[in-house]
């Protein structure tokens, strides 16, 4: 309308005689046309904004508005904000030479009024696993000298890296809180993949039978599925059993071509159980459901299913001997879901982050395809202003982290640290790798009792050395086991 009625647009100009935009920098193009009709009588207008923080190219915001501002309106006077009052030097010294890569920007660089304090912080670690024992030792580290848990930030570029990090903060019972998203265990397509390994150990399991009923698509909406479900109650069977017991009436109730997709499905179950190891059961079950959740446009989606098959492929080789019992018992202990009260560790991605600022923040998962993740030119320079985002969330102490290997798309990838480290003159420069920070490996040897969540107290019976871990022979009062040294305590003696 503004732009096609002139009259109106001058009407709607002289109303509003001063114009003023925030987050000038996640305008659009729309919103940016708004803005030019609303000041055709004058320039009273004045926007702010950091173009170093545009981070949502991906929903339309376009950081050519910030850019183009002084050429699109007349006598522009820009004044630069450079004093920072949040963080010490380091933090926006590493910050300022990231941003400064990027080509597309007005320029400024900030200054802390705060001065010198702690020197940024670059982890090494062997794993995932590994990473998260370091983040849960260093955050107790940090409660001990006093810190609270509301001042601690743990920032990720994908929602699935938040596996690791939730696990080891359980194990180490630290309060934690996802913010912006579902704790992993607790999203829909895990819990899908989860119902699968469920079920195969015991086919009677209707909850989560229920749950897949129709996870592929099978042709099964609520009305069938409750005519099956009050069949099943009226044989006193379960609802595998009932379509295994009475054929025909099942046939009746779901039509051929859903009865048939159960069927197929139930053999599947039935084949899997027969599988032995829980390494064999996932790679099956992975090559089978392949294309059920490859649908999902979601990036994250996929990312959080490839991490849970890393998960039960790292699990499988950390524990050989183990079953899918084992796997969902542990699972059990290792991600409560019970809703948080009190003071936790903030847990979230970067996007979720802006805006908000901790006294200690881990920036984990930095390294070359995870952060950044591999675009063309455009997009590396919005993922430069995501680790701009993400460094100056912290006021006092910044931890960044990668990892030599990670569980990814149900294979070990063997990774490089992100080139974000070295453009921000951080590699080659602080680099503390884990061992440095924390010695928990040193602390077992032959003879000594350990815990288990799932098989309780045992004793070591040898060690050997694995990554940056150790694998463990235990003898829990008779029955021995193979265990990673970071899936069991050590007691005091």
């Amino acid at each position: 309308i503004l732009d096609k009625r002139q009259d109106i647009a001058q009407q709607m100009s002289q109303k509003y005689q001063y114009v003023m935009v925030d987050e000038y920098q996640d305008t659009n193009e729309l919103q940016c046309k708004i803005l030019k009709s609303l000041c055709v009588s004058h320039q009273n207008l004045c926007v702010v904004g950091d173009d170093d923080q545009s981070i949502y190219g991906w929903r339309g915001a376009d950081v050519r508005n910030i850019l183009r501002f002084p050429q699109m309106f007349d006598e522009v006077k820009v004044i630069k904000l450079e004093e920072n009052y949040r963080s010490y030097e380091p933090i926006l010294e590493i910050a300022n030479n990231l941003i400064s890569r990027n080509t597309e920007r007005l320029g400024k660089n900030l200054k802390s009024i705060r001065g010198a304090g702690e020197a940024v912080r670059l982890v090494e670690s062997e794993d995932e696993n590994s990473e998260a024992m370091f983040l849960a030792k260093d955050i107790e580290r940090l409660l001990a000298l006093g810190a609270n848990l509301s001042e601690i930030a743990i920032l990720f570029r994908l929602n699935a890296l938040s596996r690791g990090v939730e696990e080891g903060l359980n194990r180490a019972q630290i309060r934690y809180r996802i913010i912006g998203a579902m704790r992993f265990y607790e999203r829909v397509e895990i819990k899908a993949l989860l119902s699968y390994l469920r079920l195969i150990v015991n086919l009677d399991d209707d909850f989560s039978f229920l749950n897949i009923i129709n996870n592929p698509k099978r042709g099964i909406g609520k009305v069938r599925q409750t005519h099956l479900e009050n069949l099943a109650i009226s044989k006193g069977l379960s609802c595998i059993a009932t379509l295994i017991a009475y054929p025909k009436e099942c046939l009746e109730i779901l039509g051929k071509a859903p009865y048939s997709a159960l069927m197929d499905l139930v053999g599947k179950l039935q084949q899997w159980q027969k599988c032995g190891s829980f390494e064999n059961v996932i790679t099956e079950m992975e090559e089978y459901l392949i294309f059920t959740f490859s649908k999902f446009d979601e990036v994250d989606r996929e990312g959080n299913i490839a991490e849970f098959y890393g998960k039960c492929r790292d699990y499988a080789i950390c524990n050989p001997n183990s079953h899918i019992e084992d796997f969902l018992n542990d699972l059990a202990l290792a991600s409560p879901s019970d809703e948080v009260v009190g003071d936790a560790v903030s847990c979230m991605s970067i996007h979720t982050a802006k805006g908000l600022e901790f006294k200690y923040v881990y920036v984990i998962g930095l390294e070359d395809g995870f952060f950044p993740m591999q675009r063309d030119e455009e997009s590396l320079q919005e993922e430069r202003r995501l680790g701009y985002v993400a460094f100056t969330r912290a006021k006092d102490v910044l931890t960044l982290c990668y990892a030599k290997s990670r569980f990814y798309k149900g294979k070990r990838e063997w990774l490089k640290p992100s080139y974000f480290l070295k453009e921000s003159g951080m590699l080659g420069n602080t680099l503390l790798r884990q061992k440095d920070i924390t010695s928990t490996q040193s602390e077992f040897h032959k003879g000594m009792k350990v815990s288990h969540k799932l098989f309780g107290v045992g004793v070591i019976e040898s060690i050997q050395a694995q990554g940056a871990q150790y694998r463990l022979k235990i003898n829990f009062g008779g029955l021995q086991r193979e265990i990673i040294s970071s899936f069991v305590q050590p007691l005091e003696e």
